[in-house]
C-alpha cells in the first residue's frame, strides 16, 4: 500500500527555452560591482553561483539578508541544559531518492557528498492512529483514502491527455467518488494531501498536484523513488548547501546581512539598493526570492514589472507549513515513527512525529506536530502560551490515561509573517496553466532574471525544484554572458486556457 502511482505519458511544456542570442558591443562590468548579482542565498542562489563558477564566470556576488546561507533551510537548538538538540524549522526530508540506476535526486547527491546524516522515514508503515477518544484504529479508512489518492492522480493523467481544463483537487476527488465525511476519513485525506501541499484540495490544482507528486515519487513517470529520508544530522540540513558553497565560494563573492530594498533595471544593466543604503550595480541580476516576497512587494522593482510578470507572480500560492516542537522529561507517546490525530475540526494538530524514536534522536524527549495552510496562519497569530496549551490539550485527548507533564521546551517558527519568506513554499491553485510558471521564470528587459522552486513545473515546493531551477536558469544566463548578451528566457504576453 502506497499513495504514489504513475500517470500516463504526459506532454509538458519544455523547460528553460533559451532566448535568441544578440551581440552587444559594450564592455561588461566596467565600473560595476559584479557581472551578476544573485539575490538570495538559498538552494537556488547557491546552485546558481556554483553553475556560474563551473562556466568560468566568477564575477558574481550572492546577496543574502540573513547571517548564513541556506534560505529556508534553518535549524533551531531546543532542549533543557544538558539535553539540547538541533531540529529543522524548514525542510526536513530528502523526498525521493533513486530507484536502481534511474534518476537520482540531487539533494541526495549533496547529502551523501557532505556526509549529512539521514534516516529512512517510514511514513506509512510506522503510523499509529488517534482521535479525541484516545487510540482509534482507522487503518481501513486510511487505506481507502490512500486508494482514492491513487485514483485522483490516475484520473488527472487522463484529463491532461484529453486536453481538458484543470479543476480543483476537491473536484477531482469528487469525480473519482471520494467524498470523506467522517473525521477519520477527512484526517486521512489530510495526511495524504494537505501534509504534502500545505493546502486543502479545495485550494489546490488537480493536475499540477498529481504531476508534482509523481515526478518526484513515481519512477514510472521519471520520479526518483517512494522513499523519504529524514535529516537527523546535528549540524543541520543546511549543511548540504553551506558545505557545497564552501567548495567554490570566495569571501568577496558573498554579502551576508544584506537585505534588498529595491531593484532598478534596464536593458543596459541593474542597480540594487539595500535597506542600509548601500548600492550595488551589475550587468545582470538573478532574483531568487520566495514567491511570497515577490507577491507582497517586499522588494520594489523600478520600473514596475510588466503585467505578464505580475500575473505570473500572483498566479501561484505561497503556503505555510509549521512544525511545533515540544521536549518532555521523558517519552510517554506512541512507539511508531508517526501518529495521526483525527479531530472533529479538519487540520487541527493532526500529524505527529517522534524524534525520540530509536531511528532518529533517541533520548531527546522531542515530539513535534505539524499544521498547514490557514491553520498555520491562525497559529502564528497566537501567543506561544496559547498554542502550547492547545497542543497539550490534544495530547491529553490522545492519551486520556496519562498525566501530560509540562514540556521542558517549546518552539515553532513563524514563516508566514517573516518578511524574508512570507510562507514556506509554493503551491498551484486550481485552473493551473503551465505558461504562468514559464512567465515566472522569464527574463525582463534582458538583464532581470528569475529562478526558484515556484517556477519548477515538475518540482515546485521541493528542495530539488529549487536546485534544478538554479541550475537550468543559470546555464542559460551563463550562455548569455558568453556570447555578449541575449534576449533571455522568453515569455507569453497573453495566457489563455
Amino acid at each position: 500500500m502506497f499513495r504514489l502511482v504513475g500517470l500516463a505519458v504526459l506532454a509538458l511544456h519544455a523547460l528553460g527555452v533559451s532566448g535568441v542570442n544578440i551581440q552587444h558591443d559594450v564592455r561588461r562590468s566596467v565600473g560595476k560591482d559584479a557581472s551578476v548579482l544573485i539575490l538570495g542565498g538559498g538552494v537556488t542562489g547557491v546552485i546558481a553561483a556554483r553553475t556560474l563558477h563551473e562556466h568560468g564566470h566568477d564575477n558574481f556576488i550572492i546577496v543574502e539578508a540573513r547571517d548564513e546561507l541556506g534560505g529556508r533551510m534553518q535549524t533551531k537548538t531546543i532542549g533543557k541544559a544538558g539535553s539540547t538538540f538541533t531540529v529543522e524549522q524548514g525542510p526536513n526530508w530528502v523526498q525521493g531518492t533513486q530507484t536502481g540506476d534511474g534518476p537520482i535526486n540531487p539533494i541526495l547527491v549533496l547529502a551523501e557528498k557532505h556526509d549529512v546524516k539521514t534516516q529512512f522515514n517510514d511514513l506509512f508503515g510506522s503510523l499509529t492512529f488517534y482521535d479525541f477518544n484516545g487510540p482509534a484504529n482507522f487503518t481501513n479508512t486510511f487505506n481507502n483514502e490512500d486508494d482514492d489518492f491513487t485514483n485522483l492522480t490516475v484520473k488527472a493523467g487522463s484529463r491532461l491527455q484529453q486536453g481538458l481544463l484543470d479543476l480543483s483537487a476537491r473536484t477531482g476527488y469528487s469525480l473519482v467518488g471520494s467524498k470523506p465525511l467522517s473525521h477519520t476519513a477527512q484526517t486521512s485525506e489530510y495526511y495524504l494531501f494537505d501534509w504534502e501541499y500545505a493546502q486543502t484540495p479545495e485550494d489546490s490544482s488537480w493536475i499540477a498536484s498529481s504531476l508534482n507528486n509523481n515526478f518526484t515519487f513515481d519512477p514510472d513517470t521519471g520520479g526518483f523513488s517512494e522513499d523519504n529520508l529524514l535529516c537527523i544530522d546535528q549540524r543541520g540540513f543546511k549543511t548540504i548547501i553551506q558545505a557545497e558553497a564552501a567548495d567554490f565560494l570566495a569571501p568577496t563573492q558573498l554579502m551576508l546581512n544584506s537585505t534588498v530594498k529595491d531593484i532598478s533595471y534596464s536593458n543596459s544593466g541593474v542597480n540594487v539598493t539595500l535597506t542600509n543604503g548601500a548600492h550595488l550595480s551589475a550587468d545582470y541580476v538573478l532574483v531568487t526570492f520566495s514567491i511570497g516576497v515577490l507577491q507582497n512587494d517586499d522588494v520594489v522593482f523600478k520600473p514596475t514589472l510588466p503585467d505578464w510578470k505580475q500575473e505570473a507572480i500572483q498566479s501561484v500560492t505561497m503556503t505555510t507549513y509549521t512544525k511545533i516542537f515540544l521536549q518532555f522529561p521523558e517519552d510517554f507517546w506512541f512507539d511508531t515513527e508517526m501518529a495521526l490525530y483525527a479531530d472533529k475540526e479538519r487540520g487541527k494538530y493532526p500529524v505527529w512525529q517522534s524524534l525520540d524514536h530509536v531511528n532518529f534522536l533517541p533520548g531527546s524527549g522531542i515530539v513535534f506536530v505539524t499544521v498547514t495552510g490557514d491553520y498555520s496562519v491562525r497559529v502564528e497569530a497566537l501567543p506561544d502560551a496559547q498554542v502550547q496549551s492547545e497542543v497539550l490539550d490534544v495530547l491529553q485527548l490522545m492519551f486520556p490515561n496519562t498525566t501530560i507533564p509540562a514540556p521542558t521546551d517549546f518552539f515553532f517558527p513563524r514563516w508566514h509573517s517573516s518578511p524574508l519568506f512570507r510562507g514556506s513554499y509554493s503551491n498551484m491553485p486550481a485552473s493551473y496553466v503551465p505558461a504562468h510558471q514559464e512567465n515566472l521564470r522569464a527574463t525582463v528587459d534582458e538583464r532581470l532574471w528569475f529562478a526558484g522552486e515556484a517556477s519548477s513545473i515538475k518540482y515546485y515546493g521541493f528542495l530539488h525544484g529549487a536546485y534544478f531551477e538554479g541550475l537550468n536558469v543559470t546555464n542559460k544566463l551563463a550562455d548569455c554572458i558568453e556570447v555578449g548578451g541575449c534576449l533571455g528566457l522568453p515569455h507569453v504576453d497573453y495566457i489563455r486556457q
